[in-house]
């Protein structure tokens, strides 16, 4: 399974401690910031797939770090509030925050709205969590594809990048848009990413890389990928 990306924005050390090694051993990678300043370049160098917000924050209100997110991406976020922070928790909901978890909360509970986020997430991106190209079948739920009914092995960035694909049902996807929900905004101009990876996708899942069949080039515009 390709492991899902977490930004954890939280100042507290013990709590972050907390988060980061308790997601990491559920098998997750994650990215640790205290401050929004510090949650903004990761998130735009990161492009995380789910974000955990503590809203108690040092610089500023963890909503401010949402309204700038909720600018170019539409990933889950789960804001982490204590119970005096009533009125915010409210005010996040409403500027695009996708559930909320009260302080102390356990474990279990948390990994349960990951898991919960990111359904809802995807059943927002693709009418079906699977997606057929031919002999090739992404499964985005569960995060792996085959190709001949055998998997095969993607890195996390290149399952981002053919998610980005399959998400669009057959229509192309512009360089700047790839690069934009791949590699964050930060790396929208660096087109050379976008064109090594694709020729890693085409090696592993195209029958003749040379001759793609699932990935199509609209030269000068981006890619697409072929649907059934």
């Amino acid at each position: 399974m390709n492991q899902l990306f977490i930004l954890v924005l939280e100042d507290n050390e013990v709590m972050q401690h907390f988060l980061t090694k308790s997601l990491q051993k559920h098998g997750y990678n994650v990215i640790s910031a205290a401050t929004v300043s510090e949650a903004s370049s990761l998130a735009r160098t990161h492009n995380p797939e789910l974000v955990l917000l503590d809203l108690g924050l040092p610089d500023m209100d963890g909503s401010e770090f949402l309204k700038s997110f909720r600018a170019w991406s539409q990933a889950p976020v789960i804001v982490l509030s204590a119970r005096h922070q009533e009125s915010q928790k409210v005010q996040a909901l409403d500027i695009g925050a996708d559930d909320y978890l009260t302080k102390p909360f356990g474990l279990m509970e948390l990994l349960a709205r990951i898991r919960v986020a990111m359904r809802h997430s995807l059943q927002k991106m693709a009418r079906s969590p699977i997606i057929k190209s031919g002999s090739m079948q992404i499964d985005l739920e569960n995060r792996f594809v085959t190709q001949n009914d055998e998997k095969v092995k993607l890195t996390p960035t290149e399952f981002k990048l053919l998610s980005s694909l399959a998400n669009r049902g057959g229509k192309v996807a512009t360089h700047h848009q790839l690069l934009n929900e791949v590699w964050g905004p930060g790396q929208r101009e660096q087109t050379h990413y976008l064109h090594i990876y694709m020729g890693q996708l085409r090696q592993k899942l195209e029958p003749d890389p040379t001759r793609p069949v699932h990935f199509i080039t609209d030269v000068g515009v981006g890619y697409r990928l072929k649907v059934d």
